[in-house]
């Protein structure tokens, strides 16, 4: 297969799997309604589903959606490495600008992803 079509073929995939992600934030947010909501809407929790799934399901489905989505993101970048690496050269000609640039990218990316086990939730009862 030539590398047009596998592109073509991945940016679709990427595409639907973002609409995938879209959808599945909806269902969490607005059809299957959290605790606090549904007492709100019904005066109890009610338990709801969709196709069968929670609302904790559908939040799982996101999550490997989410993944799903970042492995196309890394496969679509090493498809198109040689263009990255060149248009960032131009865009930052001096080595050492390079390198700081790549260093925080990294830093903030890795942040952003790990924050989660980083940081402490707050809470009351």
């Amino acid at each position: 297969m030539s590398k047009a079509k596998t592109n073509l073929i991945i940016d679709g995939v990427m595409f639907l799997v973002m609409m995938a992600l879209v959808g599945t934030g909806y269902v969490r947010k607005y059809v299957l309604l959290s605790g606090s909501a549904s007492r709100q809407l019904y005066g109890t929790k009610v338990h709801m589903y969709l196709w069968g799934i929670n609302r904790d399901g559908w939040a799982t489905i996101h999550l490997y959606l989410g993944y799903l989505l970042l492995a196309l993101l890394l496969v679509h970048i090493l498809l198109h490495w040689k263009q990255v690496t060149s248009i960032f050269k131009k865009l930052v000609p001096h080595p050492k600008w390079r390198l700081v640039i790549i260093v925080l990218f990294i830093s903030l990316s890795l942040f952003l992803a790990l924050f989660p086990f980083i940081m402490t939730p707050t809470y009351w009862l």
